[in-house]
Order: C-alpha cells, then structure tokens, then sequence
C-alpha cells in the first residue's frame, strides 16, 4: 500500500492546522479533530480498496517476435467489481527490449473491462517469456495505491528478422522487387531448363520462338525457361568472435541470421535445397533438403544461436563441411575478415573448391566509411582519416588475392548484406556457374 499526492495533501493541511493550534492553544481541539477524521479517512479507503478483488488481465502477444522491429501486444483488463475505479499497469516484458506505450494510467468502468496496447521490440534471439502485470489499484479516495502483482507467464521466442522474408514475398507477388533493391538480371541462356511453351509477349527474344509450335497454332509461340532446381546451397556460418561486431542496436551476426534468412527464401523458392553449418562456437548442421517449409527448420535451428569469443577456425570448419557432404554446392561462408585471416583463409576455400563452388561474404564495419566522409579539420582527424583508408586498402588487396583464386567475393556493410547476397545468389544461378 502507498500513498498517493492526495494523502501527503491531507497531511500538509492536517501540519498546517498544527501551526495554527500553536498560536492560538483554544483551536487545539480542532487540530486533534482533524487529524482522528484524516485517520478514519485513510484508514477506511485503505480497507476498501484491500479488499477489491483483483484485475483481471489477459495479454495478446504473438508467440514469436522478429528481432529489432516493433511488435505489438494487447492487454484486456476486466474489472469485476460494481464500482468504477483507477490503476497504473505495468507490463513485464522480456528484457533487451524497447518499449513504448508503458506504464499506462487506466480508468475501468464498473462490471465491464477494456483493450490496450503497447508495442515492444526484443533486440536478443533467443527464447524469453513476458513474467507478469504490475498493477496499482487507486483507492476510490485516492488516497492509496494498492500494488498487486499478477502472475501471468506468456513464454515467446525471438527469431531473426523475418519481417524482411514476408516483405520480399509480397513485392515478388507485385513484381516490385526493385524497390529492395533486388536486381533482376537479364538470362544469358546458360544455365537454365526448358518450363513451358506460352503466347509470344513483346519483347520476348527472336531464339525463344518455338517456330514449330507457331505453326501449328498460326500465333507466335515462346519457349519459357527457368533457372536450374535442385541445386544445393550451404551457408558455413562463422560464430566467432569477430561476429560480436555491433552497428546499431544490432551485432554483425544478428545481421547475418536476418540475411540467411531472406536467401533461405528465394532459394526454395527457386527449387533448391538448403543447408547450413556453423563453426567456431556452438556447432549446428542442418543437411540440405528442399520445400518451403525449410524456412521454419532453418529459423528453429539458428533462433537462439549466439557468437562466442573463439578465434574463427576455417579450416577446420571446411573439413567437416567436406566430410558432411559431398555432393557439388554453392558454399556461402559468411564471415567478418581481417588482412591477417588470408593465410589461414586461403587453405580452407582451396579445399572447399575441390568439389564446391564459394561464395565468401564479409561484413565491413560501417564506421569504416563514416570516418573517411566526415571533414578533416586538424592532425588528429588526419591522422584517423590516413589510417582508416591504409586498413580499407589492406582489405581491398587481400579480397583482391582471394578473388584471383576464384572465389566469388562479397564485401559489405551488415545493412546490405541481404539484399547483396540475394542479388550475388541470382547472379551465379543466371550465370550456370553452379
């Protein structure tokens, strides 16, 4: 029980009365009056609203959040008694999020109950619960708050973001996927399968006429081609220390879960199979298989997966890639490199050439760009400005030695890593490099 700026009110008026009674000793009797009738006051407000019965409240929360976007969770709050009364609520939501819309002042009619809302925002994966509700119940005379806490377990897990999946789903249903930056490339003929004959469309390729069929319907007819399915794709994710990098509210490695799961996507859209294998840190396989619902498999598997702080062991990891599987792939080893990795580097990727084809992605500090663009005013930012553009070029020649060895390279800030990685994987499918 608490008081409330009413019940300090009372009793500043109550001192007030004080003073008065001692400059004029006949008025102690109403000083002493006063002060019994606060007290019978108090007391009997603070019987009546310890005996309410408590507030009913339910919450509306989906069972799983995407990591860093705003979810929203109702709560419904019934009030059982004949009399309207006042409270504050307080969520217990799960820790490592944002809030809005919390505490929350409430006025409950009598006998009914009402529907709020606030919205939360997890920033860790892994899974969570919401514990319970913190009530305070205001006394019909406002001069108390009764606190209640209300049990109320509502477990959820926290996925990587997949608001970006739903988001590409539906442009690719409206043929708008230019606007996530998602290029569609023009096929070269190499690397595709014959689909289906359909009517001649405008601006459809001499070469694509099936002139058989256009005689025997008397209208031009096009051959319709598809990419290659069946094709094995493997992410070789990197769970080292390097991926604790963070940009923003969000590590290197929540930006890499958020990217496989876009490409997991369009892959079995396409009619691939997926896989995915981690290494240095906590060790997870998931053979390649196809069909949508891979989708979820994949999110189950990676959901609370989190980077450790062991040094990133490639090689070893393309070993055991190797001995797991060795039926030919698109290999993505996503990391987060240094100069110094290409003596270690190199060996792995030579041994996953042998029967696989490598897709290296590497995440870039996004601060790397910033301090090259901010103005350079004195010897220090100079200095900053010199050193950032020594270690860009060091970067810049060590991905160019990778790539003289074949490897199909990608290098980026985590942001755009998604969209990169669709567009590189669209790339080598158009291209019949698999």
């Amino acid at each position: 029980m608490r008081p409330t700026k009413f019940a300090f009110l009372g009793l500043f008026l109550w001192l007030t009365l004080a003073i008065a009674a001692t400059l004029r000793p006949h008025n102690v009797i109403y000083w002493q009056i006063g002060g019994i009738l606060l007290l019978l006051l108090a007391l009997f407000d603070a019987w009546r609203v310890w005996r309410f019965p408590p507030i009913r409240v339910q919450r509306q929360v989906p069972s799983s959040l995407p990591l860093g976007v705003w979810s929203e969770v109702i709560l419904r709050l019934h009030n059982p008694t004949t009399a309207p009364c006042l409270i504050e609520i307080f969520d217990d939501y799960p820790i490592h999020s944002d809030l809005q819309g919390q505490p929350q002042h409430i006025s409950l009619p009598a006998n009914t109950g009402i529907e709020t809302q606030y919205r939360i925002r997890p920033q860790q994966r892994g899974a969570t619960q919401f514990a319970g509700a913190h009530l305070l119940h205001h006394s019909p005379w406002r001069f108390w708050k009764h606190y209640r806490y209300i049990q109320l377990s509502t477990p959820i897990r926290v996925y990587p973001n997949f608001a970006t999946m739903m988001k590409y789903a539906l442009f690719a249903a409206e043929n708008r996927l230019g606007q996530l930056g998602i290029r569609k490339l023009h096929r070269r003929g190499e690397g595709l399968e014959f689909h289906q004959l359909r009517e001649y469309r405008s601006g459809d390729p001499l070469r694509q006429i099936d002139w058989n069929a256009t005689s025997r319907h008397k209208k031009l007819i096009s051959k319709e081609y598809q990419d290659e399915r069946d094709q094995q794709i493997i992410f070789l994710v990197d769970c080292g220390r390097r991926m604790l990098a963070q940009d923003g509210a969000l590590s290197h490695f929540d930006h890499t879960l958020n990217a496989i799961l876009l490409l997991s996507y369009v892959a079995l859209r396409q009619g691939d199979a997926l896989g995915l294998m981690t290494f240095s840190g906590e060790q997870r396989w998931l053979a390649p298989r196809k069909g949508m619902n891979t989708v979820n498999v994949v999110l189950n598997t990676v959901y609370d997966l989190q980077p450790s702080t062991h040094a990133s062991d490639y090689l070893n990891a393309a070993t055991q890639l190797m001995i797991r599987h060795n039926k030919r792939a698109l290999v993505i080893l996503i990391s987060n490199l240094r100069d110094e990795d290409s003596d270690e580097l190199l060996p792995a990727l030579r041994l996953l050439q042998q029967k696989h084809l490598v897709l290296l992605a590497s995440l870039q500090e996004r601060i790397l760009n910033e301090v090259l663009e901010q103005p350079v005013y004195n010897f220090k930012d100079a200095l900053r400005h010199a050193a950032t553009l020594d270690y860009l070029n060091s970067r810049r020649a060590t991905h160019d030695a990778l790539k003289s060895h074949g490897i199909v390279y990608l290098d980026t800030v985590p942001e755009l890593l998604p969209v990169m990685m669709v567009n590189r994987y669209l790339e080598i499918k158009r291209s019949g490099m698999l």
